[in-house]
């Protein structure tokens, strides 16, 4: 038989509320910034400035790509706030823009190379009796 609704009962469980703690500006923020960084390349290039700050120019070598392409790139995570950017004479160098910036590029890339097998879909089916 099917059951179609939860596998237990609410009064089995202890009283809390399952609500986030913070605003829905924040939770649109964070969704946008995860969307921001969720392109291969945009976050390779916060990889790279992770090393350090960079200008456009060293960015494109780096990544066999045209100074517009990069440039389209960074405006992206700019404006997210995810870069920094200041001049230094007739360079723009550009920057992770702070530690909890760093962290989550360096936490996202360790967390992916972790070898450890994918978690089963729920469209997947099992073979072996559970």
């Amino acid at each position: 038989m099917q059951r179609t609704g939860p596998a237990c009962e609410p009064k089995q469980h202890r009283s809390r509320k399952l609500s986030p703690t913070v605003s829905e500006h924040s939770m649109e923020r964070a969704s946008r910034i995860f969307r921001a960084l969720g392109d291969p390349s945009r976050l390779r290039l916060m990889a790279l400035l992770s090393q350090g700050e960079a200008c456009v120019t060293e960015l494109a070598e780096s990544e066999s790509e045209e100074i517009s392409t990069i440039s389209q790139r960074l405006r992206v995570l700019r404006a997210e706030g995810l870069l920094s950017r200041r001049r230094d004479g007739k360079h723009i160098l550009y920057g992770l823009a702070d530690q909890h910036v760093a962290d989550l590029v360096f936490n996202a890339l360790a967390h992916a190379s972790e070898h450890r097998p994918l978690a089963r879909t729920l469209t997947t089916k099992r073979k072996e009796p559970i």
